[in-house]
């Protein structure tokens, strides 16, 4: 059975370049091994990758011996839900998409947290109802 969104819907990609998922498979697909629950899709911004290398989550700069190449403000990529929290609670929570969201974020964040910083559109609106 395959993992669900946030929607309830198929977790879609949250992005291959760079690629991003705990299983570097473009997905924040969660497994038994993913302890940190790297669950939500966010879209990368100046103020939150600042915010993570200020409470020591430097998701910036390059990490060749993990080939991490570092992220830059545009990138997608799966974060740990409580990390995101973290920056909603600073402020500066980075926009988040839905569709690629896995439905394992809502153990620590509400959805309505993340609607509130959605940038996606579901295929059916009235969801977010």
């Amino acid at each position: 059975m395959s993992e669900r969104n946030v929607l309830g819907g198929d977790l879609e990609s949250c992005g291959t370049d760079p690629v991003t998922g705990f299983y570097r498979d473009g997905v924040c697909t969660c497994g038994p091994e993913d302890v940190g629950l790297h669950a939500i899709c966010a879209v990368m911004t100046v103020e939150f990758l600042e915010h993570q290398r200020s409470v020591g989550n430097d998701l910036s700069t390059p990490r060749p011996e993990y080939g991490f190449t570092g992220l830059q403000p545009g990138d997608r990529w799966c974060v740990v839900a409580a990390r995101w929290a973290q920056a909603h609670e600073a402020g500066v929570a980075a926009p988040v998409v839905l569709a690629a969201t896995n439905e394992r974020a809502l153990e620590i964040v509400p959805l309505e947290v993340l609607r509130a910083h959605a940038v996606d559109v579901p295929a059916d609106p009235s969801s977010l109802e």
